[in-house]
């Protein structure tokens, strides 16, 4: 139950290697997947967690291995905190920036498709908000976890 197989520096690295593998892995997919789970996109994080098990703990099962990894990714996500706080740089390449999808009634298509948002999502987003057309929105704006914050004109 204690006694680790691998040395405890390889789980760190391990666990290292897997949390920047997939956290590029799921930036390149874009702020709809991360902000917008669909039932398959659950799916698909439960098996990838399951999938990579084995290359963070090198077949070793105990105890101490299990809580070497964890906190490995645990002190990992914070130091990923600690410097997309510090360097705004870093945060744009990590986090992303805003992008504006609707300004003054007009539809940026080639800010949908960077983000890999479809038509429907938006639609729904924007009833959601109270506005059923395009035409009613002064500014849309994807936000860097996926969501939409929409402004619509003033009515009088």
């Amino acid at each position: 139950m204690f006694d680790i197989s691998v040395p405890w520096w390889e789980l760190v690295v391990r666990g290292l290697v897997v949390y920047v593998f997939l956290i590029a892995l799921l930036r390149l997919t874009g702020k709809r997947q991360i902000g917008q789970l669909s039932p398959f996109d659950l799916v698909l994080l439960l098996i990838l967690s399951n999938a990579v098990q084995n290359s963070m703990n090198a077949g070793d099962n105990s105890l101490i291995g299990g809580l070497i990894s964890a906190s490995t990714l645990v002190a990992v996500n914070y130091l990923v905190g600690l410097i997309t706080f510090k360097s705004k740089k870093l945060e744009a390449i990590i986090d992303g920036r805003p992008q504006i999808l609707i300004h003054d009634g007009n539809l940026y298509e080639e800010v949908m498709n960077e983000a890999k948002l479809t038509r429907q999502e938006l639609d729904s987003t924007l009833r959601q908000s109270g506005y059923f057309e395009i035409k009613d929105i002064k500014l849309a704006i994807l936000e860097n976890n996926g969501s939409v914050t929409v402004q619509g004109y003033d009515k009088k």
